[in-house]
């Protein structure tokens, strides 16, 4: 496959692999909870508190994609303002943008600039999306290196009975977090000692198609305002049909809010279909 061809199917992929699969307030107490409960909530309130309060984080990124036997790197820009917009820019030669993944509560927006083509949909357009519960805000929680609820409206004021309701396992040197609705299964591999989270696991079940997994794993942490965060993530999409790895080394990490949070589309750019996104990457 050339290289430009390469940097198309990256474009396709990568927001594929996303989609697939403010400040936190502190948890009121119940005096009802048991004990094993008690130390539950009490364990989960500190794993949220580990996460990040600012409300702009900008980085330069290095991509790797890797779709079948073809292998790319990328160089690009992750920016992101909470509950309002996450932006990733791909870069071709490291100075050309070839591609555009723009996520809003709204809408998913994907611009192959190399092709002058976009696709722009309302999240609950995709019958994947739609019926497992996945919203802007569990991408932005992956994002962010956080915990979520699938149809939370938003990452905060997460209720006591919310986080009784997770369950959690002892697993060595970690907490195994979970959470299972219907067809889907929620985990995460929380650090015992440290409270942060090293992995997040969507799995979508499906006894007639097969199922459909996402593995987002978290290294690297180092500091970043008061708490910690990762600058290295590791993604892989596991579907019936094919494999796709990701991974986003983010450095120079930043908080600039001198950017406008909003893409305008040129009319020189033809709209394309979800199908027709679905059917160029099932075919790669």
């Amino acid at each position: 496959m050339k290289w430009l061809s390469f940097v198309r199917v990256a474009v396709l992929a990568l927001p594929l692999v996303l989609v697939s699969c403010g400040s936190h307030k502190k948890v009121v107490q119940s005096t009802n909870m048991t004990p094993e409960v008690r130390d539950k909530v009490e364990f989960l309130t500190k794993v949220k508190e580990n996460a990040q309060t600012g409300k702009f984080l900008t980085s330069k990124v290095k991509f790797s994609v890797e779709v079948g036997q073809q292998k790319l790197t990328l160089t690009g820009n992750l920016k992101m303002k909470r509950d309002d917009v996450i932006r990733l820019q791909l870069m071709a030669f490291g100075f050309v943008e070839a591609g555009r993944i723009e996520m809003t509560k709204d809408y998913v927006l994907i611009m192959d600039r190399i092709n002058k083509q976009y696709l722009k949909a309302p999240w609950m357009s995709v019958d994947f999306l739609r019926n497992s519960g996945l919203n802007f805000n569990t991408i932005q929680a992956l994002f962010w290196n956080e915990l979520f609820r699938p149809n939370q409206v938003s990452t905060d004021n997460e209720r006591t009975d919310s986080l009784a309701s997770y369950s959690i396992l002892a697993n060595g040197d970690d907490m195994i977090v979970g959470l299972e609705t219907g067809k889907m299964d929620y985990s995460w591999l929380v650090s015992r000692e440290a409270r942060l989270i090293r992995m997040a696991n969507i799995l979508y079940k499906d006894r007639f198609n097969g199922n459909t997994q996402l593995n987002w794993d978290y290294d690297k942490f180092e500091k970043l305002n008061k708490n910690l965060f990762p600058h290295k993530h590791a993604i892989l999409l596991t579907t019936p049909e094919k494999e796709v790895k990701l991974g986003m080394t983010l450095n120079y990490i930043g908080a600039e809010t001198e950017w406008e949070p909003r893409t305008e589309i040129s009319n020189k750019y033809r709209e394309v279909t979800v199908d027709e996104i679905l059917r160029r990457f099932m075919a790669l």
